[in-house]
């Protein structure tokens, strides 16, 4: 096992190392990958500036965060999650019974403002997910766990913006392939709190065979028949998202874009999923 603080283990890197990119390319070959993951996993807890990473164990500074952007315009970290659910799914451990989602405001320091505007022709949205709420400017990530709390999907918008208008695009994010057949993509039972309490999202869940498991608010006529045990349980989101907010870089927000800040949530992710496959490792 790795003795550096953060590092991958032996074992969880064993997990992925057969899912990342080969050295069949032309021009230098890549720099060792583990070695490069560690240093950006140390980036994700400390929260330290790029340029402060100690080169005497990861490398230049610059190798590191190359190989981290670049894995994340290619979809790399994506596919290593996609890679990750199968195995934990093939394992009978994701909950299907039951997803809960919510939505969790984190503040932006000042590193993270002055990135350009796009011109609309990548992924990256025009106001790079930043933007101002009452709990001041920054952005807000939208997750999907199961019922046992493992990270299903995630996506990252302004400070502003409403839980409810990313309910359908955080749950269109789910997507684990079988061997045979589609992937599966709904659970049983969906919880959120009022705050996703609308037409759209029960009318969306009930054409895809999905229980809603949100109360009605105040002014809403009330629900016969409410799965308050079920409900009872939405609480591990709110855990899963407080684990995930224990890493220094997504507790304050630093990137100044978007598709890095979700990449670096998606690297938490990556780790609570690795730490479900091999807990005795971790």
């Amino acid at each position: 096992m790795s003795k550096l603080r953060h590092a991958l283990s032996d074992g969880h890197y064993a997990l992925i190392e057969p899912l990342l990119p080969t050295n069949a390319r032309p021009g230098h070959p890549w720099k060792c990958h583990r070695s490069v993951i560690d240093g950006v996993l140390w980036i994700l807890h400390t929260g330290a500036p790029w340029r402060d990473l100690p080169r005497e164990t990861y490398g230049p500074w610059q190798t590191v965060y190359e190989r981290f952007s670049r894995w994340t315009k290619d979809g790399t970290w994506g596919r290593l999650l996609e890679a990750l659910h199968v195995r934990l799914d093939a394992a009978g451990k994701i909950d299907w019974d039951l997803f809960c989602i919510d939505g969790s405001s984190i503040r932006a320091g000042r590193a993270a403002a002055g990135a350009s505007s796009t011109d609309g022709t990548t992924a990256e949205p025009a106001d790079h997910a930043l933007g101002r709420s009452r709990g001041g400017y920054g952005s807000k990530i939208h997750l999907a766990c199961d019922g046992k709390g493992l990270p299903m999907a995630v996506t990252v918008t302004a400070g502003q913006r409403h839980e409810a208008t990313q309910f359908e695009a955080v749950m269109g994010r789910v997507r684990v392939p079988g061997r045979v057949g589609r992937p599966r993509t709904r659970p049983r039972r969906v919880a959120g709190d009022k705050g996703y309490s609308s037409r759209r999202i029960r009318r969306y869940n009930r054409r895809r065979g999905i229980v809603s498991v949100i109360p009605t608010k105040a002014n809403e006529r009330r629900i016969r028949g409410f799965d308050r045990a079920s409900y009872r349980r939405r609480n591990v989101v709110e855990r899963c998202i407080g684990w995930l907010k224990e890493s220094r870089r997504l507790a304050t927000r630093f990137e100044k874009l978007a598709e890095n800040f979700e990449a670096m949530v998606k690297l938490a992710m990556l780790e609570r999923l690795l730490k479900a496959l091999l807990p005795d490792s971790a």
